[in-house]
């Protein structure tokens, strides 16, 4: 087995995030869900756009968060997504590059437009999802560059990817190149919304695939259909070496070879909720690649969503490492 070049390579839809400020009326008059994600189509997203307040634009999608936050705390970083060769497209590849991840994948030429995702943060911190997928659905395994998956420690993949068939090949794919290489298999589970639509396509790569699982408390809970939260730790605690479950308020637990970490949330002030399951997830992958022991791994991740909430999008503002009290 060859030694790793990157720690962590990350896989997922490849999105312009764009954050604006929204009040509750806004999105009752809209009949939207306040805190869910939904997929909207190319007429849409332009109305709703026009309709936004002022908004920030960055480079994007669950994954690709993860990325930057791990980039951030020191971790070698490349990642692998779809965007389309237009002005969108290239927002998405100079600032993902600019945060110090490595993006290899080629552009897709005269298809759909970038995906962007039209994020509404209410005053009380939550945020309301809207994504335009375009070209990020068009990701298939020939994107899944073996090479570039051997050349990391960890795989991390995004489950806002599996809604296409061509998608979930690209991650069987994936899978497959990584462990070949002597590689770990990271999946999240990145919403209730598509563990209902693909429960027994999870259930089934996360017994078969993967090493690690990063999952919220709705979402466990949805995988194993059931409402006992001890149930669902339980069952998944057989199925993969490392499982991470964030419970918002409640910190995570850390369940791994019979061990059993309790980690606190750290403190913080919601201001915008965006990102923090993918900033925690980078913490304890980052935290991982240097072989830190477990609970130092979820501290990492506690800072580092504690760090993202506390203000508006979902990148770091302040130094991570200096917060955690780590050498560069």
């Amino acid at each position: 087995m060859s030694e790793a070049t990157l720690d962590i390579i990350g896989i997922g839809n490849a999105i312009v995030d764009v954050q604006a400020r929204a009040e509750n009326d806004f999105l009752v008059e809209r009949g939207l869900d306040k805190g869910a994600m939904r997929l909207i189509d190319a007429e849409e997203a332009e109305a709703l756009y026009d309709a936004m307040g002022p908004g920030t634009e960055s480079s994007g999608g669950s994954a690709a968060n993860t990325c930057a936050v791990a980039a951030a705390l020191g971790a070698r970083v490349g990642y692998l997504g779809k965007v389309a060769a237009d002005a969108l497209g290239r927002v998405f590849a100079h600032d993902i590059r600019a945060a110090g991840v490595h993006f290899p994948t080629p552009p897709l030429e005269g298809g759909a437009p970038t995906a962007r995702c039209l994020i509404l943060v209410t005053p009380d911190g939550q945020r309301t999802m809207n994504t335009f997928l375009g070209a990020a659905v068009h990701f298939t395994e020939g994107d899944a560059d073996p090479t570039e998956v051997a050349r990391a420690g960890i795989l991390y993949l995004e489950g806002y990817l599996f809604d296409p068939p061509a998608a979930q090949a690209a991650f069987r794919a994936a899978a497959r190149a990584a462990h070949a290489a002597g590689r770990r298999v990271a999946l999240t589970l990145s919403d209730p919304f598509c563990v209902h639509r693909h429960r027994d396509a999870f259930r089934e790569f996360v017994r078969k695939e993967a090493d690690i699982l990063f999952t919220n408390e709705a979402e466990i809970l949805a995988l194993y259909e059931t409402e006992d939260f001890a149930e669902a730790a339980r069952q998944v605690a057989t199925e993969v070496s490392l499982a991470a479950l964030t419970r918002s308020e409640r910190g995570s637990v850390l369940l791994a070879g019979g061990e059993r970490h309790e980690i606190a949330a750290a403190p913080a002030q919601v201001v915008d909720t965006t990102g923090a399951g993918d900033a925690y997830a980078a913490g304890v992958l980052a935290a991982l690649a240097r072989g830190l022991p477990l609970p130092e791994c979820g501290r990492w991740g506690s800072v580092a969503a504690a760090e993202i909430i506390g203000h508006f999008g979902a990148r770091p503002q302040a130094d991570l490492r200096r917060l955690l009290g780590v050498a560069a």
